[in-house]
């Protein structure tokens, strides 16, 4: 049942839909995924609309590897998950570095920034003064981001 999926695309939130496509899963999947998956929090806004963070995506990913292609059961799938999340927490508490052992991946700035951009702007419309913006960053959103980066980091050295 091997598919390849699609890149995950920079963005900040994706919705049940988007997440199916980019996970090889119908909604119903996921939302019956919540209830057995602890770790698996959307945010809901208006009607209980879920909206995922790219590190749900991530791990609604490893949920998919474990149940479809390594066979695990759902219970066998959580314990696993619980298992790697351990694993990670032990590792960091012995000061290995999380990223060991992996190789290095070269992202293209521009293209990053492009993107992120892009999808800024095609939430809000176009920016009027890019250095205006600048001057609006808010201090917690950068600390949240970290938060993000660092989960989604977290999320990529699980099991390696």
């Amino acid at each position: 049942m091997e598919k390849t999926l699609p890149p995950i695309p920079v963005k900040r939130y994706f919705t049940i839909g988007e997440v199916g496509e980019l996970c090889g899963v119908k909604p119903h999947v996921l939302r019956y995924w919540e209830q057995e998956f602890t770790q698996l929090r959307p945010m809901k806004r208006r009607g209980n609309r879920r909206y995922y963070q790219h590190h749900e995506v991530l791990m609604i990913r490893r949920i998919r590897d474990l149940l479809y292609d390594q066979g695990f059961t759902i219970s066998g799938a959580r314990n696993k998950l619980q298992e790697l999340v351990q694993g990670e927490r032990d590792r960091r508490k012995a000061g290995v570095v999380p990223l060991e052992g992996m190789e290095a991946v070269e992202i293209d700035q521009e293209e990053f920034d492009a993107a992120i951009h892009q999808d800024e702007e095609d939430k809000t419309g176009p920016e009027p003064d890019p250095k205006a913006a600048a001057r609006t960053v808010d201090p917690s959103q950068l600390l949240h981001l970290r938060r993000e980066l660092f989960e989604i980091r977290e999320l990529l050295t699980v099991g390696r």
